[in-house]
């Protein structure tokens, strides 16, 4: 069976990213289904934007709660009192949550099975990657294997998609125009602070800015918030 005739669950964030992923996935897959973590982020403007987009495209959304990163603490995007900082040039960003993509992937490959689904969409990308660790390409072919075996699929029964693995921000830009994808794009958020206008200050901001300005393209986002729809 192709992909034409499959479906897939898309890991969606309402960001920037996972954004673009849904739009390829709905050119690339018979049937597109959704999943959002509300894993206690300093705001809940990932949880609007998703639902938002997931309506406009109409596509079934499911939102799991996952409490433990609450309780883990320890870095700025679960924790309001840390203060965002600057990516670093050496070890981790005060943003990185551990583990969160793994333990997001095998939520959602156990919520798959439950539901037929062997294909898995995730946005990561080791390109721009902001010194996640979860978000590079090893990481995510290994944890592929180890979900196999664990879900006792067939060699090459569980798939983890990630068609924004080796593509710096500027280039996912132009492939989300190619992809229709920029209407939708107006509605996502991807700042940390969780502000709308976006802080433009954060990293987060910084390098969505940087890669559309580099594609030549407005962020539609951005005309968004001036009111130019």
């Amino acid at each position: 069976m192709n992909a034409s005739e499959k479906t897939c669950l898309v890991v969606f964030s309402g960001g920037q990213d996972s954004t673009t992923c849904l739009h390829w996935a709905l050119r690339s897959f018979a049937k597109v289904e959704a999943i959002f973590f509300d894993y206690g982020q300093r705001h809940a403007s990932e949880l609007q934007a998703a639902q938002t987009i997931a309506a406009r495209l109409q596509v079934p959304l499911r939102v799991f709660n996952l409490d433990f990163f609450r309780e883990l603490g320890g870095n700025a995007l679960v924790d309001s009192t840390v203060a965002i900082a600057p990516v670093p040039e050496t070890g981790l960003p005060n943003t990185f949550v551990p583990g969160r993509n793994l333990i997001f992937l095998t939520y959602a490959a156990s919520y798959a099975f439950t539901r037929g689904i062997r294909d898995l969409v995730t946005g990561v990308c080791q390109t721009d990657y902001s010194g996640y660790p979860d978000c590079r390409d090893a990481t995510l072919k290994s944890l592929e294997r180890a979900l196999g075996l664990g879900l006792e699929y067939d060699e090459g029964g569980l798939v983890i998609h990630t068609p924004l693995m080796f593509m710096t921000k500027a280039e996912s830009v132009a492939w989300a125009r190619e992809l229709g994808a920029l209407d939708s794009l107006a509605y996502s958020h991807t700042c940390y602070e969780g502000d709308y206008p976006p802080c433009g200050k954060c990293p987060a901001c910084i390098l969505r800015k940087k890669g559309f300005a580099e594609a030549g393209l407005e962020d539609p986002l951005e005309a968004r918030a001036r009111g130019v729809e």
